[in-house]
């Protein structure tokens, strides 16, 4: 019995020495691991660093603009240009994903590859369900139009694919255009849409500074019915028109279009005006455009109808801008490419004959809601920093004051307080702003780091939501009259909330901090 313990002693000791020998053997060959090891192993641990927790994400390589998603077969289908060469080599080709909540994204591939017809690679365009079957490829059949430079040229013209299998995948329908350039610079970026008053198809297409107007019976044959010119907002891209019903019960069309505003002190996201549509034409009610977004970075965007109920519309955007498209470290990650989280967009009524669009995030986003943080009021005269930290959140509050300069809040803040962004009011000059100059940010020349917009001050409060994500900031202001949307790129460990107040007290009231989980399953 005696030497029976005495083994068992013995054996329990060998088995710490070995583990002990074990571990060491471990630690040296980690210590002295090749540099290049070293750091793949490290990239390895970083891999998600950069990937957005939240917003829907290139699943490698590059993407930029989307195509405007369609709801059929019960989801969201999803085009939206993929370069799987990037950034080794030139050409987009569309990839596609779908949504049952417009939150949850899967990846079905490509749908559209680059490079397989005597034309150019494809472009930026649209699709639609003939569920008519006008084009003659069978009834439910989903035809996109698309821009692709020409065999003959590199003219920018329009050619038509075709899918039989639900836009699984697509056939090219002729090598030659079915809207051929009039020899124009820029001749692109197609969306169609069907007139129910009419029975036909119509097109906008983005040429230059106009929006030129098409009509179709078949999806084949193209012709023109008139055209819409724009002032002082650069060359357009990505032009859109719907119809939709005011916060007062009339009707009024919506054109828009994504436009660089910059050299009137204008955004460089997407412009809109309010007006009407007659079938041929588009007549604005005042020739000045509205902004969707006031940031920098909500570019290309697309609307599309509620798929469900049919009386809600939606927005999504590439969250990038052309001035610095690759200045990202995602790169590290091996992609390059966020959209904006899916907003509802209503038309509210604001003076006598003035309407605007407002925007809002869609209400599927609180499913992802991980835990939340409440406090019913908070009093600043200076700065207060919340016992609360996050890097994927929706923060809403109510602010009011009677007397004071600077108000808002510093999000993804280090903890010395030396870096973060920066969203509030400017009272004393009645705008209120987006500053990512304190924080890691895509323009490196710093001309891009603070985006305002007009606030009537006089009101002595505000409401603001923030929506913060790894990449990625989006504000809405006063129940998303102004929207802010801009890439960030904050320091992994910078998760800090302060609320500031300057030249006097203001009041938080109600403030409520959703974090989120991953929208990535």
């Amino acid at each position: 019995m005696k030497n029976r313990v005495f083994n068992k002693k013995v054996y329990k000791w060998i088995g710490v020495f070995f583990i002990i020998c074990l571990g060491s053997i471990f630690f040296i060959r980690l210590l002295f691991l090749p540099t290049d090891k070293k750091i793949n192993q490290a990239a390895n641990k970083s891999t998600l660093t950069y990937r957005p927790v939240y917003h829907f994400s290139a699943p490698d390589k590059w993407i930029n603009d989307p195509q405007r998603p369609v709801f059929f077969d019960g989801k969201y289908h999803y085009y939206y240009l993929y370069n799987k060469d990037y950034p080794n080599g030139n050409g987009t080709e569309w990839r596609q994903a779908t949504s049952r909540d417009l939150v949850h994204w899967k990846d079905e591939g490509v749908a559209i590859p680059k490079y397989t017809t005597k034309n150019g690679d494809p472009w930026t365009g649209s699709f639609v369900v003939d569920d008519q079957n006008t084009a003659g490829f069978g009834k439910g059949a989903v035809v996109a139009i698309v821009t692709q430079p020409s065999a003959d040229g590199g003219k920018q013209e329009q050619y038509l694919w075709y899918s039989t299998d639900r836009g699984k995948t697509f056939k090219s329908y002729s090598d030659h255009s079915i809207l051929p350039n009039p020899e124009e610079k820029d001749f692109r970026d197609p969306k169609i849409i069907w007139d129910s008053q009419a029975n036909k198809w119509v097109m906008v297409l983005a040429e230059g500074t106009k929006i030129g107007f098409y009509e179709s019976l078949n999806l084949k044959e193209w012709h023109y019915t008139g055209g819409f010119f724009t002032q002082d907002i650069g060359t357009i891209e990505c032009p859109d028109l719907f119809k939709i019903q005011a916060n007062d019960g009339s009707y009024k069309w919506v054109l828009g279009a994504s436009a660089n505003g910059k050299s009137i002190g204008k955004p460089n996201t997407y412009a809109y005006w309010i007006g009407n549509y007659n079938g041929k034409e588009f007549f604005a009610d005042n020739s000045e455009p509205k902004w969707l977004d006031y940031g920098f970075d909500w570019y290309a965007g697309v609307t599309f109808q509620d798929g469900k109920s049919n009386k809600k519309r939606y927005a999504l955007a590439w969250m990038n801008n052309w001035d610095y498209p690759n200045s990202t470290p995602t790169l590290r990650d091996g992609f390059n490419g966020v959209d904006s989280i899916v907003r509802q967009i209503q038309l509210k009524k604001q003076d006598i004959n003035e309407y605007i669009l407002t925007s809002q995030p869609i209400e599927a986003l609180n499913q992802l809601t991980l835990s939340t943080n409440y406090f019913k009021e908070i009093k600043v005269n200076g700065s207060k920093t919340l016992k609360v930290k996050g890097d994927a959140f929706q923060l809403d509050t109510e602010v009011s004051w009677s007397h004071v300069k600077n108000v808002g809040l510093r999000i993804r803040e280090s903890t010395d307080k030396q870096r973060h962004i920066d969203v509030g009011l400017f009272v004393q000059n009645n705008f209120s702003y987006v500053n990512r100059g304190f924080t890691d940010q895509p323009d490196k020349t710093n001309k891009y780091v603070e985006s305002k917009a007009p606030f009537d001050a006089s009101k002595k409060k505000v409401h603001i939501k923030v929506l913060v994500d790894k990449t990625s900031i989006e504000v809405f202001i006063d129940d998303g009259y102004v929207t802010y949307s801009s890439e960030v790129f904050p320091h992994s460990n910078d998760n800090g909330i302060t609320l500031f107040s300057d030249g006097g007290t203001s009041i938080f009231k109600n403030v409520t901090i959703k974090h989120f989980r991953s929208s990535y399953k």
